[in-house]
């Protein structure tokens, strides 16, 4: 079969006319695709600058204060090695100026590298610390790695002070940071609009968790709800914010109300069909897409994306009650709380003679508490009660303010003049130490609970019991007694199964901050 010769286009004037008839291209002409990239792009935003200018002058500062901690901990380290050798300034000390210098540009690359400064991190959570520590222990290791294979000599004593004094002064920078964006936040400064979508239930819950808040980083704008706002939505809208039905009408209520993200709030109309369409609506504009998934109120750092075969799956892993986290948990009980009971040593000797002179009665109270999977020991407290207090306890039962099955009286005729400000600041609960030294407690976990309360302990309460009590928690630096019994709940069962070491420090240090400045304790 013979095939038809297809002639080409003369290439300039002069050629010989050649056939008209053409292969047919396989690919579209240029005024097609110009044509196809306008039916694209037409409904997309105008582009407008990528970040708030308040984030970029917020990394600005970070960049600033990291370099000056880290040039502070090398200048020390440098400082040290000329201290301990006694030698002053010689070659040698000199040439340690070069390693340090690297190790300062490594060090700064690698807080860049890590990426401890993404916007997503300012303000909120654990990640930021994290990363810092992160980055600085791999600069460190890669810096030591390479002296090693190079056979250079490096001074360990720079080293020595520099990587803890550094990393310390970077931890508290950045603390500081986050505090006054905190305060700026509660000032309603530097707030990113969000405009939530989604099922009314899902939006309501959304919101709530977003205005209870003061200092949270997102401030909502308007909601787009397809079925219209159910009551439990209309409670909690504010007049101000903008309410559509429409999903279609997102992009536009984006604009009107000056939006820097949507969050979708659980399953919408259209599926991932329509989110992925809306991302693309989204694209050219600074306005990130933000999933609010109901797990990570229940699993949160137990969620992992697991791609497979294209289906972008995740992954609840199952908490650990046993195993090395729960042996490094408990080394660092031992540790702190052998510290925490020397140095507090003198402040417990004047607390003694306190609570000896101002009533009748002994000094530690004892009380059966219920800890790990059931077991019960004696908790030790400072008595902040008369002597007769347990009696006296049916007479009040009438004038209970606590909830669920717990007792709580705020202004209970039982507390003695010395126990009342000593439960203020939480000073009752110092011998509770002993008690996480001999392992009845940890330092971080559930509330103890009394044997009666435990008793009354319906459906998965009863989880509270799979880890260690602690003499402080999540409950302590949430409110305290003021919180409502199923919120207690819902704290404690959180912290069971998604408990982390840094999660426990932070937890800590938020505890000293409560015993400060106090609220919910009585």
């Amino acid at each position: 079969m013979n095939r038809a010769r297809v002639r080409r286009p003369p290439l300039h004037e002069g050629h010989a006319q050649r056939s008209a008839r053409q292969r047919p291209s396989r690919w579209p002409q240029p005024e097609v695709i110009s044509e196809h990239w306008s039916a694209v792009n037409q409904n997309q935003p105008e582009p407008r600058t990528a970040g708030e200018p308040w984030r970029r002058k917020y990394r600005v500062g970070l960049i600033i204060t990291d370099f000056a901690m880290t040039a502070l901990a090398v200048v020390a380290g440098w400082a040290a090695v000329i201290t301990v050798t006694s030698r002053g300034f010689t070659a040698q000390s000199l040439q340690h100026v070069g390693f340090l210098t690297v190790l300062l540009v490594v060090w700064n690359v690698g807080l860049a590298v890590y990426r401890t400064r993404e916007e997503r991190l300012l303000g909120t959570g654990a990640d930021e610390y994290k990363r810092v520590a992160n980055a600085t222990l791999r600069m460190f290791g890669a810096v030591v790695l390479a002296m090693v294979l190079l056979q250079r000599n490096m001074p360990s004593t720079a080293l020595a002070v520099s990587l803890p004094l550094g990393l310390a002064g970077l931890l508290a920078a950045r603390w500081t940071w986050r505090k006054w964006l905190t305060s700026q936040r509660r000032l309603g400064h530097y707030l990113s609009r969000v405009v939530v979508f989604g099922g009314s239930e899902d939006v309501a819950y959304v919101v709530k968790q977003v205005s209870a808040h003061a200092s949270a980083t997102y401030q909502v704008s308007g909601v787009v709800v397809p079925e219209g706002p159910a009551p439990d939505l209309k409670d909690v809208l504010d007049p101000d914010w903008e309410v559509e039905s429409d999903p279609e009408r997102i992009p536009d209520l984006v604009r009107e109300v000056g939006a820097n993200a949507v969050i979708v709030a659980g399953p919408v109309p259209g599926g991932n069909r329509y989110i992925r369409e809306l991302g693309w609506k989204l694209e050219g504009s600074s306005t990130e897409l933000i999933l609010a998934s109901s797990l990570t109120n229940v699993a949160g750092p137990r969620i992992h994306w697991r791609p497979v075969e294209g289906l972008p799956l995740m992954h609840v892993e199952l908490p650990q009650y046993s195993g090395g986290k729960h042996v490094l948990k408990r080394f660092l009980d031992i540790v702190l709380s052998s510290l925490a009971l020397i140095l507090l040593a003198p402040v417990l000797i004047v607390l003694c003679l306190i609570v000896r002179l101002d009533s009748e009665g002994p000094v530690i109270f004892r009380q059966q508490r219920v800890g790990l999977r059931g077991r019960t020991f004696q908790m030790l407290k400072y008595r902040s009660m008369v002597v007769d207090a347990e009696q006296r306890l049916t007479a009040l039962r009438a004038r209970n303010q606590g909830a669920g099955v717990l007792f709580k009286l705020k202004h209970d005729p039982r507390v003695t003049r010395c126990g009342r400000w000593m439960r203020k600041f939480s000073l009752d609960e110092l011998p509770q130490l002993w008690n996480v030294l001999r392992g009845d407690m940890s330092l971080v976990g559930p509330r103890p609970p009394l044997p009666s309360e435990v008793k009354g302990y319906e459906g998965s309460t009863h989880r509270r019991l799979l880890i260690k009590p602690g003499l402080t928690g999540l409950w302590q630096v949430n409110g305290r007694s003021n919180l409502p019994w199923d919120e207690s709940i819902r704290l404690d069962l959180f912290y069971v199964e998604n408990w982390s070491v840094t999660g426990d420090l932070m937890i800590m240090w938020r505890t000293v901050k409560v015993m400060v400045q106090p609220e919910g304790a009585y």
